[in-house]
Formats: C-alpha cells, sequence, structure tokens
C-alpha cells in the first residue's frame, strides 16, 4: 500500500532570488538535460515554439517538489494572468515533466489555475475546475466547484508579488489557446489531467479531512447565523494565525489584509480576507503537500459554499428582463447594492456580517488589530 499524503505547515513562500535572465538559463537547462515540456492546447504541436513566442519564464517559485517558472504578468479583456511552467517529476517514471498552465487572478482575489477553455463567437470561458452533480428541482444540475482551482495559500503572496512587479501589463489573447485544454461548449467539467490525481488522492480514506465529510454548514436555509463548524475545524484565532499579508484592490476601497490561519486540530488552513468594508473567506485548503501538474491540491476540504461569498458577489437582476435570466450566487435576501466597479455584482456583506466565525474574526483578530497592532505568531509544532 502506498503511504497517505505527508502534510506539512510552511510559511509562505517567496520568489527565488535570481535575475529573470538566470531564471531563464535554469529553465533551457531543464530542456536540455531532457525534461519534456507538456502543453495541453494548441502549442503540443511546437512546444519549444511557446519560448520564441515571449513565453520565456522570468520568475520561480518553489513549493513542496513543484517548481514553478513564470512569465511576467498579462492581461486579456477579462482576466490577468500568468503563463505559468510546472516543473514536477512523473510519480512512475520519476523523468521531469514540465506543463505550461494559466496561472489567473479570480475577482475574489484568489489566485487559480485554469482547468481548460472554450470558446464561442470570439469569446472564451475559462474551465474552474472539477465538478459535482446535484438533483434541483427534478433535474440533474451540473456545478463546478471553483475552489478546486485555487492554488496553494503558501504561494498566494509570491504571486501577488510578482503580480505587482508589472505596472502595465502585455495584453495577450492568445496564451489560453496555446496552453489549456480546447472543449466544446458543453462541457463544463475538467479531463482526466486534471481530475485523476484528485481521484487517486480520494481512494485512500487517510488523505480524506473529516472523512470527506463537511467540515461546515448552515443548519437553516438562508440563515448566515445558523452556520455550525465540526469540533476542531474551526480557525484557531488565538495561536493559529500563521502570516498577514497585504494586498490592494479597487473594487473593495484600497488595501486589504490577508490573513492565514489555521484550524484548531491543525488539519487545515483558512485565508480571511479583510478590507475598509468587508470581510470574507476563502475555501480551506488541507496542509497536504502532493500538488497535481495544475499547481493545485489534490486534497479537498468540503464545506457548504455559502460560507465563502466573496464581498461582492456575481448577482444579474434586470427588471426589464424574463425572470428565468436572473442569476445571483448571494443567498436569496442579501443582496446589496451593485459594485461600482462591476455591476454584475452586488454587495455580500448582508449574508457575510451575521455569520458566527466572521464575527469572532473581526472581535478577536480585527478588534485586537486596531487595538493593539497584530504581532503574527510563528507556528511552533
Amino acid at each position: 500500500m502506498t503511504a497517505a499524503i505527508p502534510t506539512r505547515i510552511v510559511p509562505s513562500v517567496t520568489p527565488v532570488d535570481r535575475t529573470p535572465r538566470r531564471v531563464a538559463r535554469e529553465f533551457h537547462e531543464l530542456l536540455d538535460s531532457g525534461a519534456k515540456l507538456r502543453p495541453a492546447g494548441e502549442a503540443k504541436d511546437d512546444p519549444i515554439g511557446l519560448l520564441s513566442s515571449g513565453y520565456t519564464p522570468k520568475y520561480e517559485i518553489s513549493l513542496f517538489d513543484s517548481r514553478f517558472f513564470l512569465t511576467n504578468v498579462r492581461q486579456n479583456p477579462a482576466l490577468r494572468f500568468f503563463v505559468a511552467y510546472v516543473v514536477q517529476r512523473h510519480p512512475r517514471t520519476g523523468r521531469t515533466e514540465i506543463h505550461p498552465r494559466i496561472f489567473y487572478k479570480d475577482l475574489s482575489l484568489i489566485w487559480r489555475a485554469a482547468s481548460h477553455v472554450i470558446a464561442t463567437d470570439g469569446d472564451f470561458w475559462i474551465g474552474k475546475g472539477d465538478v459535482k452533480v446535484l438533483a434541483r428541482g427534478g433535474y440533474e444540475v451540473t456545478e463546478c466547484v471553483e475552489s478546486t482551482t485555487d492554488l496553494p495559500f503558501e504561494m498566494q503572496t509570491a504571486l501577488e508579488t510578482l503580480n505587482r512587479k508589472t505596472r502595465h501589463a502585455l495584453n495577450d489573447e492568445e496564451a489560453l489557446y496555446l496552453l489549456l485544454r480546447s472543449a466544446p461548449a458543453s462541457r463544463t467539467a475538467p479531463y482526466r489531467d486534471f481530475t485523476e490525481p484528485r481521484r487517486k488522492a480520494a481512494s485512500d480514506p487517510r488523505n480524506l479531512i473529516n472523512g470527506g465529510r463537511s467540515i461546515a454548514r448552515f443548519t437553516r436555509k438562508n440563515d448566515p447565523t445558523s452556520l455550525q463548524i465540526v469540533a476542531g475545524f474551526e480557525p484557531d484565532f488565538a495561536k493559529g494565525i500563521v502570516e498577514v499579508s497585504e494586498l490592494r484592490s479597487a473594487m473593495y476601497g484600497g488595501k486589504l489584509q490577508r490573513f492565514r490561519i489555521l484550524s484548531r486540530n491543525r488539519k487545515v488552513q483558512y485565508l480571511f480576507l479583510a478590507g475598509p468594508n468587508h470581510v470574507w473567506i476563502i475555501p480551506p485548503q488541507a496542509t497536504t503537500t502532493e500538488l497535481s501538474s495544475f499547481g493545485v491540491r489534490t486534497v479537498d476540504v468540503v464545506a457548504d459554499e455559502d460560507l465563502f461569498v466573496p464581498g461582492f458577489e456575481y448577482h444579474y437582476f434586470d427588471e426589464n428582463a424574463d425572470a428565468s435570466e436572473h442569476f445571483s450566487q448571494i443567498p436569496e435576501g442579501f443582496a446589496g447594492e451593485l459594485c461600482e466597479h462591476d455591476n454584475d455584482r452586488a454587495d455580500a456583506s448582508a449574508w457575510l456580517d451575521p455569520i458566527p466565525v466572521i464575527r469572532e474574526f473581526r472581535r478577536k483578530v480585527l478588534g485586537a488589530n486596531r487595538k493593539r497592532g497584530l504581532s503574527v505568531k510563528a507556528f511552533q509544532g
């Protein structure tokens, strides 16, 4: 029997201290030594052509057993992203493989890895990772589990640091098609290269968080005060704060703080974001060290998705449109004013602020920070 996936709690990594020229040289040396470059999109017919097309990496991040070589940040009309080369050893052959991926910044302010792409009439849709099938109104509905594309919390700060290095991102509307596998318009589910490592990890019960059961749920529909978290999986606001970092967002009013906080039992980690007017939680992650070729963890933490509504969330309502066209990811009755930076999003504070764990975070962490300044506690075992 193979061993369970190891776990480790580590500080956030930082970009490797090398010049862009040195990083590019080391990347070329990997290729010269026999590492295979394996793009999933149109570039698969000429992988090395990526480097002569301006996609030579300039930065490197290393986490666990994976290396990430990244270009300067790029931009298309919908996304801000890196071309990221994920370097790993094949689990069976031990040979070094390099998978070019798209790491993009979601509007919830988390960096993610795109699983695939759908191109339709000059537009595109980015694959949001694994899916689940739900019964709703007598029908089966397939929904994306977007958190399965969240990159590890331990590298979020490094990606944000590199993002800020580029003041004017290069416009690039080709990279998605070059690097991502193209899917038909009817397919939201990712392909085996994304799902198989997850299935393999989940097949061993020792890898499952809380036995694969939810660690948090609302006991009453549309009642944010009814949250219950399984004992041990609550955020440890007293001794579990691993680190605090800062980022900026015009949508959220300027400077925000990001708090990485361990659960009491140290089996999962949370990421709380706090801005001038909002607090929200990014879906928690395990502390497992296995990453797939997309750079994401292979082990999930299951919890009620309504706990992770961002400060501004999708909310489309047009009084002149048919009701069937209305769509909201904010629990019914809790959508506030529309976002001034994005009219397809509304303020979700009315839902978020009464949630007990967010109230506790405001009181114990933000309250303490205001009173005496927060000193980040180093993890001690």
